[in-house]
């Protein structure tokens, strides 16, 4: 424990804040193509609510993490949980495409919040391979949760409306304002909080080459993870024809493969350097994406959501490597450093995810042959760190 008041939320508190924003992503994808039909926009269009969700995130990030080094990890929290209460309202009544971008911009630069300061209140609080193993689980969790994000949609979606999903996003922003409110503590002593230089710390960010590397991972990671939520309903739906509960089943099994890879972390740590089990998930993930794409010329669902296991199994067994990893030299200021280092890699997603919707073509080879690159491109850039070591 490294934080002044020896202080730290429980971990299913730091899960469901680490893991709700994730979810506010997910659970849009099943009803993309319904929001594509009643609004008249198209497929590529309606996908922008993905991208603009991270273009909001990122700004969010850097905003929240600086917030809570003034005015403390706790009182930052329950601001943004509000303010992504507000953007689920927004989505509520929402009446037309522009209203609804707007209001999305809103729910993710609140749902931002969750993670960067998650992150930080983690980052302060534990160390050595006590740390590994917290983010591992919280690794999981943050593949885990999006994961029951289609499936929860789906289903409300079938039964209830797509406009219940929006619903339901603002009950489960009242739940976690709640739960903040009365359980999470404040993990920095208010005597330390103090004026930090922005300027000076995004200096030592942008002067790092690890820091470099690792938002790269990071970014690629969930640029893959929500390039697949925000490609594959059409995909799935449109192509290979599941219903809106069978696409959202599919989440299962990116729920497994984040839990078998957060069990994989933990087994490994116990042998094996942290940065070289990061790199066996980044080898084993650009395999399988490999696998994917050769699998396309059978044109086969099964095998395409085999080869997406695989490729999500390697992928959960980096992240929380990275997560861990990337900001160890910078306990001084890690609030400031969190929000910019988050800045940092969800533009990252942002522009990944955007790109999808671009390279769109209603076929089911661009978003494998994206994956394939992406997965290529993080283990280039990666090696470098493992040769250091």
């Amino acid at each position: 424990m490294k934080n002044v008041r020896n202080t730290v939320p429980s971990l299913l508190l730091i899960i469901v804040l680490v893991g709700f924003p994730q979810i506010s992503e997910s659970i849009f994808t099943p009803v993309l193509p319904q929001i594509s039909l009643q609004m008249n926009a198209g497929a590529g269009t309606s996908q922008l609510t993905i991208s603009i969700y991270f273009i909001a995130f990122a700004i969010g990030v850097l905003f929240w993490g600086q917030l809570s080094d003034k005015i403390g990890r706790r009182s930052a929290m329950l601001i943004g949980i509000i303010f992504y209460l507000l953007g689920n309202l927004g989505l509520l009544i929402s009446s037309n495409f522009n209203f609804l971008l707007v209001a999305r911009f809103i729910q993710a630069f609140g749902a931002s919040v969750g993670s960067v300061i998650t992150q930080t209140i983690m980052r302060e609080s534990f160390s050595g391979i006590t740390s590994t193993k917290v983010f591992s689980k919280v690794g999981a969790a943050m593949a885990l949760s999006p994961a029951f994000g289609p499936l929860i949609g789906g289903l409300i979606q079938t039964y209830l409306g797509y406009k219940n999903v929006f619903s339901f996003l603002i009950a489960m922003a009242v739940v976690t304002l709640l739960y903040a409110y009365y359980c999470l503590p404040e993990t920095i002593d208010r005597k330390n909080i103090q004026k930090v230089s922005l300027l000076k710390v995004t200096s030592r960010l942008v002067k790092d080459p690890i820091v470099w590397v690792y938002s790269i991972l990071i970014g690629g990671i969930n640029g893959i993870l929500f390039g697949y939520y925000s490609e594959a309903p059409f995909i799935f739906i449109k192509h290979f024809h599941y219903s809106s509960i069978q696409y959202g089943s599919l989440g299962l099994s990116l729920a497994l493969a984040s839990l078998l890879g957060a069990i994989l972390v933990n087994f490994l740590a116990k042998y094996i350097k942290a940065e070289y089990i990061g790199l066996i998930g980044l080898i084993f993930s650009s395999i399988s994406a490999l696998f994917l794409v050769i699998s396309l010329q059978f044109n086969n669902s099964i095998l395409m959501i085999i080869g997406f296991f695989l490729i999500f199994l390697g992928l959960n067994t980096t992240l929380p490597i990275a997560l861990n990893l990337a900001l160890k030299s910078y306990e001084d200021v890690i609030g400031s450093a969190g929000g910019l280092f988050s800045f940092g890699y969800y533009l990252i997603v942002s522009g990944l995810t955007y790109l999808v919707s671009l390279i769109h073509n209603g076929t089911i080879l661009s978003l494998p042959l994206f994956v394939l690159s992406i997965s290529l491109i993080m283990l280039l850039a990666y090696l470098p760190i493992t040769q250091r070591n």
